[in-house]
């Protein structure tokens, strides 16, 4: 049915190609029209029949199968979405360089529409200066080239070069697909973005201590929707139990003060950092050692508290020449008034006000807001997932960065 979405998968020759299988399965399940062209080396991995069960359309590694049908054109042609997984180190070569020495190549050569590619190598040659420059290359030409993931490798080998997880991956295809299958070029390509998610906690004792609601939805919404963008992006996540998104490097921390060391850390090299994760705004002063005791016919010690850095202020006021920051404001009462004020107090080029409270914002899928920018414009978003709202942020950060 051309009403589907029409999806091509690319299939290198690495171990990886497995995970591909799953991946194959998401997309055919979920409604989209799948022709997965393998190379010839990925059906060493995974055979031919295989593809063709799971996907219910023929295979071919050749443009000379089926010529009559002039498969190297009109695959791609007629893709809405082309998507590599995974990518080898020789497919990224060959894809950058212009090479159309199997189907696949061609396909990549003839498509109009959204490619996304999903590397996975040894971490040597995904840090090699040959794939570098060709992961660069693809990237400036708007191809959305994900980071690997990092882990388990064949062997007993470790480290950056693992295939993201497949229903991260089919994630980041559903996000590119939702942005429309013209062939622009990806907004944050070439841009490492950082963003924080989730609650901080605030130690009283060993086993207790001061937090919040927050889930970390919306900060992982944010970083999902800037590796479909093409971002390199780091994702600061405080206390969150949400999988880690395809091509993000997450960096756990707890509390206040590790969420705003590691930032500031990340952020030493990025174009932008919003700061989503709902920070504690204060903490005990005194961390008692053991637990604290209740004891009979005793009411408890009141606790002291100290205030918290203002990480959003800090960051704004030291950040490099040309760097956007953005904020989140979670707001119970007059929460326009109040963003516009902590606004002008957080120093920073915009912010997410949105409200709080029973059933709003924390842990639920959807969220609304008004996005408010330091030079007066005001962007409303309507309640919708909140995978909408990040994309709306994202689009006044790119055109921030444009600006600059």
């Amino acid at each position: 049915m051309r009403d589907q979405p029409r999806v091509v998968l690319g299939v290198g020759g690495g171990i990886a190609a497995y995970k591909a299988c799953e991946l194959l399965r998401r997309l055919t399940e979920s409604g989209h029209a799948v022709r997965v062209v393998p190379t010839a080396a990925a059906l060493r991995f995974v055979g031919a029949p295989t593809w063709s069960a799971l996907s219910g359309a023929p295979v071919a590694t050749e443009v000379w199968d089926d010529v009559h049908e002039v498969p190297h054109v009109r695959i791609g042609q007629e893709a809405d979405l082309v998507v590599v997984a995974p990518a080898t180190a020789d497919v990224l070569s060959r894809a950058a360089t212009g090479r159309a020495d199997d189907l696949l190549t061609n396909v990549l050569l003839t498509a109009r529409c959204p490619v996304v590619f999903a590397p996975a190598m040894h971490t040597e040659m995904w840090e090699h200066p040959a794939t570098r420059e060709n992961v660069a290359t693809l990237r400036r030409r708007g191809a959305v080239v994900i980071e690997p993931a990092e882990g388990r490798l064949t062997g007993a080998d470790t480290g950056k070069g693992r295939l993201p997880d497949p229903a991260a991956l089919f994630d980041v295809c559903r996000r590119v697909l939702a942005r429309g299958a013209a062939p622009v070029p990806a907004d944050l390509a070439g841009r490492h973005v950082v963003v924080s998610a989730g609650g901080t906690r605030e130690p009283l004792d060993p086993v207790r201590y001061l937090g919040n609601h927050s889930s970390g939805k919306q900060g992982y919404a944010l970083a999902r929707t800037a590796a479909a963008r093409g971002a390199r992006v780091t994702l600061v996540a405080a206390n969150t139990a949400l999988p880690d998104p395809a091509g993000v490097r997450v960096v756990p921390v707890g509390s206040a003060d590790e969420l705003e060391k590691a930032v500031r850390e990340a952020a030493a090299d990025a174009d932008a950092v919003v700061m989503a994760a709902a920070v504690a705004d204060f903490r005990p002063a005194v961390r008692a050692g053991q637990k604290i005791k209740k004891r009979e016919g005793h009411e408890p010690e009141p606790i002291a508290l100290v205030r918290n850095p203002d990480i959003l202020a800090g960051l704004a006021a030291d950040r490099p020449q040309g760097q956007v920051v953005a904020g989140f404001a979670a707001e119970t009462e007059d929460v326009l008034a109040n963003g516009r004020a902590k606004l002008a107090r957080k120093g920073c080029d915009l912010l997410v006000v949105n409200r709080v409270g029973e059933g709003l914002a924390f842990g639920t899928e959807e969220n609304e807001a008004v996005i408010v920018e330091a030079g007066g414009a005001e962007t409303p978003v309507p309640h919708g997932p909140k995978e909408a709202l990040a994309d709306r942020v994202w689009d006044v950060v790119a055109r921030l960065l444009d600006a600059r």
